[in-house]
């Protein structure tokens, strides 16, 4: 989902500033870690780049009309925005090859739960994914939603390993601080760069030094990699 809320980010700032950042400033902005919510991430590109600021509630508005292009808790087949247009990463087949394999797995999100639902049920075709979104935990890189689901995915047992795979530096911080707040458990950050960007080896250098435990150049590449993955 993250093709989708980019566009809408740029074309949100744009509204309000006449300003379309790049996906070079975004790239930036992110890189520093904290701004994973798009709505946040907006806010503070108008800040720096000089523009009066609307309040949260009027550019989430605007942001949402982009995005969805229609009700975001109405008919998802009447949205005309962004949403419909985005780029899948990943396709059915690569989840039913984790369950053929005995991997459990689901969803931490930052995306607003009537979006991630519609790309994971309709677009994807699965059937009630476990999913955290927006508002089931704090935004990350808190890490209570990763550790609430993988809790839920052990259904307590001892899980071998707990991979998280995203392509942000929040993302990787999340699982550094599941790691912090949940010691006894085997972690494992996996981390892939989006299609939108054109320095791939780069941003690979950039999530390593977040401290990714592992670069995949697709998320399909993660299948060997966690069938090989040694016992703690």
């Amino acid at each position: 989902m993250a093709g989708s809320y980019r566009r809408a980010l740029q074309v949100t700032v744009e509204h309000y500033s006449g300003w379309r950042p790049s996906a070079t400033d975004i790239d930036a902005l992110k890189a520093e870690g904290t701004w994973n919510n798009d709505w946040d991430a907006s806010l503070e590109l108008l800040r720096r780049h000089g523009t009066d600021v609307p309040s949260r509630n009027a550019l989430i508005d605007v942001f949402s009309g982009f995005y969805f292009g229609g009700d975001p808790e109405g008919d998802a087949a009447e949205w005309q925005g962004f949403i419909g247009d985005e780029p899948l990463l990943v396709d059915r087949a690569f989840f039913e090859q984790l369950t053929r394999h005995q991997i459990r797995w689901g969803f931490v999100s930052g995306a607003e739960p009537p979006s991630a639902r519609y790309v994971l049920q309709q677009r994807l075709g699965l059937k009630d994914p476990p999913l955290i979104a927006m508002g089931d935990a704090p935004d990350k890189p808190d890490p209570t939603g990763l550790i609430r689901l993988a809790e839920q995915l052990s259904a307590g047992e001892v899980p071998r390993w707990i991979a998280y795979i995203g392509d942000t530096v929040a993302d990787v911080h999340t699982v550094l601080k599941a790691r912090e707040r949940r010691p006894e458990l085997p972690w494992r950050s996996f981390a892939v760069a989006p299609p939108h960007i054109t320095d791939v080896s780069a941003y690979h250098r950039q999530l390593q030094d977040a401290g990714a435990d592992r670069i995949v150049g697709a998320t399909w590449d993660m299948l060997p990699m966690l069938l090989d993955e040694p016992t703690p």
